[in-house]
């Protein structure tokens, strides 16, 4: 059979950097950085004091107070984007077939503060007294299904688990779909709320996570040789994906086309990539084959380059043997400079900026490399450091990797029509 084509019509975002797309991707060319001190809990007696933290966000701004209390911070947020993109694509649904959209929104954790809440409020003495809405609101998959209640949509519905790579499956999942005609638009993307006390806590107890608390703005430094580890973010990033045939005839505006994707594991660390690359290098491998590209036909990859002493070099590693020669012509950057790590949320805000360097032909920066700080382990490649760059992006690859040895690729390349 031949597959459909899928096309991005819609796109929403709430993150350290933008309360919206466009607040959003107006920081990330500007370079600031959604690092600062912890203010959601008293950190003050952990070893990392500061986190990428949603600035402003008041849940009754859009919810009332009794619906708010039903919602852990991650489904607020997932509730919120999804209304951003899909007011931005413009998709009416009166005439819409509900019963053709579906929702796949994913988490890497999920409502962390719910259950760390309801469980540090029990008592031996006083005996179990949980809230009923506990495990409600704390499962992974929750958020899809209140925004598929929310909106009467009757297609697809669940969430994907794959820690940091979770959002990214969840986006290729929702491309499979209408793929396959099993959906004409689906809402993907992913949400992560553990800036919290056990997220901080057990990501410290791993030495995950950077320890700069003398200067939270400049912890992320990907690719630079003093590199301790990543910063914690939280957020949510929604893409509309939908048929071509189906946005044409409603005449939606297109941002992009879903090239292909790939997936793989490490096979390899529980926590750690592969040294040498091998998920990623095959990761990349397949995606280009999915969309029948070569390495040359690719401009821009958003890394997962978390500022990890072992993370960024195996991906650059991969990048080199995927793209040969081709490599130094590349565009690469990592966004998590800015933003943090979003977890399982960061791979849909990271397509969302593949999908926008594709529309916008610019591509955001890495911040916070010093030139007295080069790692010789790196080759010389284009980290976009320090100011975005402006050139033609006819294709962008966005990586993700996750806990276990998950990784997953997608690619966004220019809708050139029929």
């Amino acid at each position: 059979m031949e597959f459909k084509r899928v096309v991005v019509t819609g796109l929403g975002a709430l993150t350290p950097v933008g309360n919206s797309v466009s607040e959003t991707w107006e920081s990330l060319l500007q370079g600031k950085s959604g690092a600062g001190p912890i203010t959601l809990f008293d950190a003050s007696h952990f070893k990392t004091q500061f986190a990428c933290e949603v600035k402003g966000f008041n849940p009754n701004d859009h919810f009332d107070r009794k619906e708010a209390r039903r919602y852990d911070r991650y489904t607020q947020f997932a509730l919120v984007t999804a209304k951003e993109a899909l007011e931005d694509s413009g998709l009416d649904l009166e005439k819409t077939d509900l019963e053709r959209v579906g929702v796949i929104i994913s988490a890497g954790i999920g409502g962390l503060e719910t259950f760390e809440q309801e469980v540090m409020d029990y008592s031996p003495e006083k005996g179990p007294r949980f809230n009923p809405f506990f495990i409600p609101k704390m499962i992974s998959d929750i958020s899809a299904g209140h925004v598929s209640m929310k909106y009467g949509f009757h297609g697809p519905n669940y969430s994907t688990a794959s820690a940091c790579a979770s959002s990214t499956n969840a986006i290729i999942d929702a491309a499979i779909m209408i793929r396959l005609g099993k959906a004409d638009v689906m809402v993907a993307g992913g949400s992560e709320a553990a800036v919290t006390i056990a997220g901080i806590g057990g990501f410290n107890a791993m030495n995950a996570l950077s320890t700069r608390n003398d200067s939270p703005e400049t912890a992320s430094r990907p690719f630079s040789k003093s590199r301790d580890g990543f910063v914690l973010g939280e957020g949510s990033s929604i893409l509309i994906l939908e048929e071509l045939e189906h946005a044409l005839a409603r005449g939606a505006k297109i941002y992009a086309e879903f090239g292909g994707f790939g997936l793989s594991a490490d096979a390899h660390h529980l926590t750690a990539s592969h040294p040498e690359g091998l998920g990623a290098k095959l990761v990349m491998q397949r995606t280009l084959e999915d969309a029948n590209l070569k390495p040359g036909d690719v401009d821009y990859i958003n890394v997962h380059g978390t500022s990890t002493p072992v993370g960024d070099i195996s991906e650059v590693k991969a990048i080199t043997a995927v793209f040969g020669d081709e490599a130094k012509k590349l565009n690469i950057s990592s966004t998590k400079s800015m933003t943090g790590h979003l977890l399982g949320a960061t791979g849909a805000l990271e397509a969302l900026v593949a999908v926008k360097s594709v529309c916008e032909d610019v591509v955001p920066p890495t911040i916070n490399h010093q030139p007295d700080d080069e790692d010789p382990e790196f080759p010389a490649l284009n980290y976009t450091f320090d100011k975005p760059c402006h050139r033609t992006v006819r294709a962008a690859m966005s990586n993700t990797f996750g806990f276990g040895g998950h990784n997953a690729c997608v690619l966004f390349k220019k809708y050139v029509g029929k």
